[in-house]
């Protein structure tokens, strides 16, 4: 297909022109966006999430009002305009049409974004982590990068989020890709030690790039994983990028140990003074041979941050995303091809960042070929895994249920240091899934009423 149809380049248009609209006088224009947003949902895709910002932003005293300002007030205007534009017209417009028609057309999934590792190479040597699994002289070549991109955008993917290793050991081919792919939007998880002022001066010029900074709790917990050190320079780093006025984030591994310290309004009023736009918390994986058992999550500890989050999204100006516990939001796990995949250093394409077994690479299939292999099916076939929400995962949630579609789809291992049976993988979660089992039922049944209720309130919003 040519890069843009005579309706997708209206949409675009269209769409741009409010955004430069909106841009004008946010404080006036945000809630008229809104509702023209909610008009042009003739199918009511997004019917629900329209009226939950209109009530945000009818409440300037909100939290989420207080976010949007931020936005505004503390970015780049040509960094937050672009931002925009990528997320809203391409990944979202003009990727969906693309992603739907082309899945139904070759009976697949078609990624909303494409998680890759452009290096296995890193800078620290953090404590269980599973990355270092696959060493550390691997590397995807500028040219394999831009391929993947190119064949993710013809097919509707304009997200890209860069994992590692470290990324920013690649910053030059990062940059790079940034400019020959204007239109797509780059995240990069890091752990942040090598931004620097020329690589905030790239981030100004290309606008399509944010970082999403590995942090662990205080200076204590964060040092004990990451090496002595590491907390001061992330804070610098903090620091340089809120005085070029580019966002970032943060990603957060909770684990047994540092679950309590992550769990606290001092910790997230301490992201939200550092002017973080955003948080990601995963829970810790037992992957790999170096993994630590003691640092899986405990039920009471999962319980405990499944509220927390809730609390915080009521009253902290940040946008918050915990991994493990907001499935209902997405209708169960988004591995395999359903809204993300990850393509590792090698080439392999694996169904998820945490399973790291394959029977695709890069290097000998397309993209389409890949997301139509057998072990992609086996995901589109048993997603959403669970009918409880709050047990999404394969490996974390569902007793053996990875290493069946391992075994049915004939995929290897892709950790190159020390190859582990999905079966021994999947082994070490049985305590857990046997705890967390019986608790997710318990909170899911009060969580569907609550849903309900929800529900009921914004349809009835709606028909106003």
């Amino acid at each position: 297909m040519s890069k843009y149809s005579p309706k997708e380049a209206i949409k675009a248009f269209s769409f741009k022109q409010v955004l430069k609209w909106l841009d004008k006088d946010p404080d006036t224009n945000a809630p008229k966006v809104v509702d023209w947003v909610g008009k042009f949902d003739r199918k009511g895709t997004v019917a629900s999430q329209v009226a939950t910002y209109k009530a945000a932003m009818e409440d300037k005293d909100s939290n989420w009002w207080q976010l949007i300002r931020k936005v505004w007030n503390n970015y780049d205007a040509g960094v937050r305009r672009r931002f925009f534009e990528n997320f809203i017209i391409y990944a979202t417009t003009v990727g969906y049409d693309r992603r739907r028609s082309l899945g139904a057309k070759n009976g697949c999934m078609i990624p909303w974004a494409i998680l890759l590792d452009p290096t296995s190479a890193c800078n620290l040597r953090c404590k269980g982590c599973w990355a270092a699994e696959y060493g550390h002289s691997l590397n995807l070549t500028l040219d394999e990068i831009d391929d993947i991109v190119n064949q993710g955008e013809e097919m509707g993917t304009f997200m890209y989020i860069y994992t590692g290793g470290e990324p920013l050991v690649r910053k030059k081919d990062l940059i790079t890709i940034c400019e020959r792919h204007p239109n797509s939007y780059f995240l990069s998880f890091t752990n942040g030690t090598l931004i620097d002022q020329q690589f905030c001066d790239d981030m100004l010029r290309v606008q399509n790039f944010i970082p999403a900074i590995s942090i662990e709790g205080f200076e204590e917990s964060t040092d004990a994983r990451r090496g002595k050190g590491t907390y001061q320079k992330i804070i610098n780093a903090m620091d340089l990028l809120t005085a070029n006025r580019l966002p970032f984030g943060v990603s957060c591994c909770y684990t047994s140990q540092n679950i309590d310290t992550i769990a606290t309004d001092e910790y997230i009023d301490f992201l939200v003074e550092k002017r973080a736009l955003f948080a990601w918390f995963f829970a810790y994986m037992p992957i790999g041979k170096d993994y630590v058992k003691e640092l899986l999550v405990p039920t009471d500890k999962r319980e405990k941050f499944f509220h927390v989050v809730r609390e915080w999204r009521k009253t902290k100006p940040i946008f918050t995303m915990d991994f493990m516990n907001d499935a209902e939001y997405v209708g169960g796990c988004i591995a395999g091809g359903r809204r993300y995949l990850h393509i590792n250093a090698n080439g392999d394409v694996e169904p998820c960042v945490f399973a790291h077994y394959s029977d695709s690479n890069i290097r000998e299939k397309s993209l389409l070929e890949a997301y139509k292999s057998p072990m992609f099916q086996q995901y589109q076939t048993h997603i959403p895994f669970n009918d409880n929400m709050l047990r999404p995962c394969p490996i974390l949630d569902n007793k053996d249920l990875l290493a069946k579609m391992v075994k049915e789809a004939g995929a290897k291992s892709t950790n190159l240091e020390a190859p582990e049976t999905a079966d021994e993988l999947c082994e070490r979660t049985h305590d857990v899934i046997d705890t967390w089992g019986p608790k997710a039922a318990e909170l899911w049944e009060v969580r569907k009423k609550e849903i309900e209720e929800i529900k009921a309130k914004r349809e009835a919003a709606l028909n106003k």
